[in-house]
């Protein structure tokens, strides 16, 4: 990689991926996008930043090709919440949007990273340990569009050779961009409740398994999938990644340790408990791990300790 395009730059992923992407390949060698050009404001002044659709292919290709890029970082999409309040716009955003990618890259010789998530499984894949090849039967629009996602990258390597590759990620916690419109929000909110409150009112039952990530691992396992060497690749598109499992009730748990009166209760969001029961309990990663050598750092309590840490500094204007 020398010349890297990340769009969705401003989301909860892209504005930590750009920060990192432009310490290791240098700023003016990113170029970030997003549909929209507030909020973050350092992030989009500290190097080249566009305004663009990624639906807008010509405009698209005109950033490839001014900047001579070789490598797209797609990660502009709704989420599964947004997405399942409106599954036209879903579809739309998520679907169309990467076909423009995909297009763009045909024709200026790009490789893709574009994320899927465990919202590709459905409610018949295995429950527990989700293997890296099951059935994929989604009840979601968001989980239709990732595995369709995932189809349509395949497919572009197969007939065309356009060097496509992606992850499929569990819930992912960061102290720096608040999430929006994710199933699993809950497990980064309840961080900044603790931390102003000392108390939490989560949307999922407490007995509801997940697998998370830390935003720290999220983006490593992005960069390293990239840099991997691809005759050591069997798989290329949407690799299981995971990092740590836990229900809420797990998560109020640790937070106790640092925060001994934390209390926790619950008021169910039926839209986001009814996705939840559908995916996995937890995946299996064998694939990545054999094939790019994946291998997360953060477990659940180095990532309460840390968040809790970071927060707290940030409440206190440190």
């Amino acid at each position: 990689m020398k010349n890297i395009l990340l769009t969705g730059a401003l989301g909860q992923i892209g504005s930590e991926l750009a920060v990192s992407l432009r310490e290791r390949y240098g700023i003016e060698n990113v170029i970030i996008t997003d549909i929209k050009a507030d909020g973050n404001k350092e992030l989009i002044e500290s190097g080249p930043f566009y305004q663009c659709d990624c639906r807008d292919s010509k405009a698209l290709a005109d950033i490839v090709g001014r900047h001579k890029i070789d490598t797209i970082y797609h990660l502009a999409a709704l989420l599964s919440a947004v997405a399942e309040a409106n599954p036209q716009k879903a579809w739309d955003v998520n679907i169309n949007g990467l076909y423009s990618v995909l297009e763009v890259a045909r024709e200026k010789h790009c490789a893709v990273f574009t994320p899927s998530s465990i919202g590709a499984f459905g409610p018949t894949a295995p429950k527990d340990y989700t293997p890296q090849d099951t059935i994929q039967r989604p009840t979601s629009i968001y989980g239709v569009t990732k595995v369709t996602g995932e189809l349509l990258c395949d497919y572009y390597n197969h007939k065309y050779g356009v060097d496509t590759r992606g992850v499929r990620y569990p819930g992912i916690i960061s102290s720096v961009t608040s999430p929006s419109g994710g199933t699993t929000d809950y497990a980064v909110h309840i961080y900044y409740a603790a931390v102003k409150q000392k108390r939490y009112t989560c949307f999922l039952k407490g007995d509801t398994y997940l697998d998370m990530i830390y935003m720290p691992d999220a983006i490593k396992a992005a960069i390293n999938l990239m840099e991997a060497d691809p005759n050591k690749l069997r798989h290329r598109n949407a690799f299981n990644v995971s990092a740590m499992n836990f229900c809420p009730e797990d998560q109020a748990a640790y937070i106790r340790r640092y925060i001994p009166e934390f209390e926790i209760s619950y008021n169910i969001d039926p839209v986001r408990q009814a996705l939840a029961n559908s995916w996995p309990n937890s995946l299996e990663d064998y694939a990545a791990r054999v094939e790019w050598e994946w291998n997360p750092e953060y477990d659940l309590d180095a990532v309460t300790k840390d968040m809790l840490k970071i927060l707290q500094e940030r409440s206190e204007g440190k």
